[in-house]
């Protein structure tokens, strides 16, 4: 479960690491909005920590551009501005909550907590995959880029949930088709390959360089690569 948390008050953003982290949260931490679009981009999170105040871009354009993008979690907006408007303003660029500074940590938590409840019973955490540049629908089987999209089979879809989830860390042959194929009489090793290859078009159809996201790592397997 990794949070991003963006904020540039190093000393609040050092607290908020601290305490996520002994909740057993992976933590992402960075400092402005462009470097937030960067790692949010580029794999899956279970929550997004965004301060309203940021150097160049507002916490307000990057929840835009994190919504258009198709990201997909949580966020919460952090902000010393209390008044309505402004609290308006930041759920309707895509917020899901907004806490006022200043703010314990446990109400914080809890509201990240409510929030991945709600995803859970309304099935959204399961449905969607984003890792760049891909948004991957688990129902619809429809993955999308930038460029276009492309529909996928069930089994396509089942291997590339498997390798996102896993962005950047290279699954060997027998892995996958343990995942994927073990209990499915007929199936050899091979049909790993076969299918990898059939991803590899059908990614290339929804964007110019979309094959090659899957990359084969030597003596070790296939690894999805965010790009």
């Amino acid at each position: 479960m990794t949070i991003l948390i963006v904020e540039d008050d190093a000393d609040i953003g050092s607290v908020l690491r601290r305490g996520f982290s002994a909740e057993s949260y992976d933590v992402e931490l960075v400092g402005d909005g462009e470097q937030a679009l960067v790692v949010a981009t580029g794999k899956p999170l279970c929550a997004i920590i965004l301060d309203v105040m940021l150097p160049g871009r507002s916490g307000i354009e990057v929840c835009r551009a994190l919504r258009a993008a198709g990201q997909t979690a949580p966020i919460i907006m952090l902000s010393a501005k209390s008044s309505v408007s402004e609290r308006t303003e930041g759920l309707l660029a895509g917020a899901d909550d907004y806490l006022v500074k200043p703010f314990d940590f446990e109400e914080l938590l809890a509201r990240v907590k409510v929030q991945e409840m709600r995803r859970e019973n309304s099935g959204e955490s399961q449905r969607h995959l984003v890792v760049a540049p891909l948004s991957l629908d688990l129902e619809t089987r429809v993955v999308t880029t930038d460029n276009g999209s492309t529909r996928l089979t069930e089994r396509e879809v089942d291997l590339l949930a498997l390798l996102m989830r896993h962005a950047g860390e290279p699954l060997s042959r027998a892995d996958i088709f343990s995942a994927l194929w073990a209990g499915h009489g007929g199936a050899s090793l091979n049909v790993v390959d076969v299918y990898i290859g059939y991803l590899r078009h059908k990614l290339g159809e929804a964007a110019p360089d979309g094959g090659r996201l899957i990359v084969t790592v030597r003596g070790r397997g296939f690894m999805f690569q965010p790009g």
